[in-house]
């Protein structure tokens, strides 16, 4: 077959490509799915919420601050990932907000030391939270899963785990306004500490879940 003819055929049979939105266009996206059921679980809890107390709190506002934008740059790198051509310097803009949020609980953990000495750093067992956090967290990471495999999945470990940091950040930040009292060591191992457990699980079965085998019969995609 002389190269005129393949060439010819190719385009013949070749399917129209659609070029996703860009990244951060489709973090927002991921955002309007995401937020409007977050709210409605906070809104079910609305009798464990004091804004008062929540407002009050500096320390409180500093880590919702830090908890959400590590979901927001989460989910932007996430997004990032599956883009061919894209900085993988993008793959570390969650750890800033990451790093002031661990530092936040640091000196929270800290300053209930010295205030209480050993009993401010006591652990105990905070197993009312699971069942909120679930709730919190299946439909955002559904989505967000659905969403990334659209695109082509060349660090899929990496991005799924950033799917699973940013869709854990978001319910932390969302499981925090009715649970502003909890001490800092709680916050730090159990929530934190839980956010990164979540994200390194799902790092490990991101092969599993992305790969190039969805992409056969699926559109093609490459934008910035």
């Amino acid at each position: 077959m002389e190269t005129n003819q393949l060439i010819r055929r190719l385009a013949e049979d070749a399917a129209p490509i659609r070029r996703l939105p860009a990244p951060w266009r489709r973090a927002a996206i991921w955002f309007a799915i995401s937020l409007p059921y977050v709210a409605a679980v906070i809104y079910a809890h609305a009798a464990l919420v004091d804004p008062q107390q929540m407002l009050a709190d500096r320390q409180f506002l500093v880590e919702e601050a830090a908890t959400l934008l590590t979901a927001i740059a989460a989910v932007i790198a996430a997004f990032c990932s599956v883009v061919p051509g894209f900085s993988r310097m993008m793959l570390l803009l969650p750890l800033p907000p990451l790093l002031v949020w661990l530092a936040s609980l640091g000196e929270g953990c800290l300053r209930d030391w010295l205030r209480l000495g050993a009993a401010g750093l006591q652990l105990r067992p905070d197993w009312d939270c699971l069942p909120p956090a679930a709730m919190l967290g299946i439909v955002p990471m559904i989505a967000i899963v659905v969403m990334l495999r659209r695109g082509a999945p060349l660090y899929p470990r990496v991005t799924l785990a950033l799917a699973a940091l940013a869709t854990a950040s978001l319910a932390n930040f969302a499981l925090r306004t009715f649970h502003v009292g909890d001490a800092s060591i709680m916050v730090l191992v159990w929530h934190f500490g839980g956010v990164l457990v979540l994200s390194l699980l799902a790092g490990w079965i991101g092969k599993l879940v992305l790969s190039w085998k969805h992409l056969t019969t699926g559109p093609a995609t490459a934008d910035k």
